[in-house]
């Protein structure tokens, strides 16, 4: 089975390139530093002949809200487009978890409006959202820092690791079309302000992390289950603890 991976060369595009070609399947990485540019639609048509599935894991460059709401919008059209003149069989997008709840984010706002034009299309489908990645944990505690404070919410938080949603994101690709959503989450859940606050301690960072029910989520107030999948969620196998020992080893 041939399949392209739109944003192949990036932290979870590279690691579905390389699972599905273990699998046997022919798995092409495309993304700007290749040639293809959902974007301006360059190379597109191009990397998508004789494809049967197309997996979008690409990202904005900006996440302004007018910038990030045209790059979802434009190469998802792009894209769809292409799938179209090229007869590919199944697109595959992975969005986020609770994206439809928290409308006063321009990030997720796009991601909604991803997923619209990805359903609207005659093309079959299939959706993961996923929860927050376990890589991604510092920048969201850098982007909630204001001095020498970080203010989270005390809400549910159930991160997972880029190599359990590779594996999920395999998976789908490779299957029947959903022509729905699947929501796919960390084995474990968390309290967002406490599991930030023992990661800081444990690495000697000397931020205080202060429990803040108003605070901002990307621009938005999370409720308790804004950020948790619902039942029925696929759940990852790597827990936080083991990912992070691993890490620090691996540096």
């Amino acid at each position: 089975m041939k399949i392209v991976v739109i944003g192949g060369t990036g932290l979870v595009g590279s690691q579905i390139v390389a699972k599905l070609s273990e699998h046997g399947h022919e798995a092409i990485a495309a993304s700007p530093n290749t040639g293809v540019n959902t974007l301006t639609g360059s190379g597109v048509v191009e990397a998508l002949t004789g494809a049967d599935v197309v997996i979008d894991v690409s990202n904005s460059p900006s996440f302004a809200d007018d910038a990030v709401m045209d790059f979802f919008q434009t190469s998802t059209r792009n894209l769809l487009s292409a799938e179209m003149k090229t007869g590919v069989k199944h697109h595959v997008a992975l969005s986020i978890v609770g994206a439809e709840r928290l409308p006063e984010s321009g990030y997720l706002r796009a991601k909604v409006a991803q997923e619209e034009l990805i359903k609207e299309s005659s093309i079959p489908c299939s959706i993961v959202r996923s929860t927050q990645f376990f890589e991604f944990i510092k920048r969201i505690a850098d982007e909630a820092t204001d001095g020498n404070v970080v203010r989270l919410p005390p809400v549910g938080f159930q991160p997972i690791a880029s190599e359990d949603i590779a594996k999920a994101v395999g998976r789908v690709s490779v299957g029947e079309p959903l022509n729905g959503t699947v929501e796919v989450g960390g084995p474990d859940l968390y309290q967002f302000d406490e599991m930030i606050r023992g990661i800081l301690m444990r690495k000697g960072d000397p931020r205080e992390v202060i429990a803040d029910r108003h605070a901002r989520y990307f621009g938005t107030e999370l409720e308790e289950r804004s950020l948790v999948p619902g039942p029925g969620a696929l759940l990852g196998e790597l827990h936080f603890e083991t990912w992070l020992a691993n890490s620090m080893v691996a540096k």
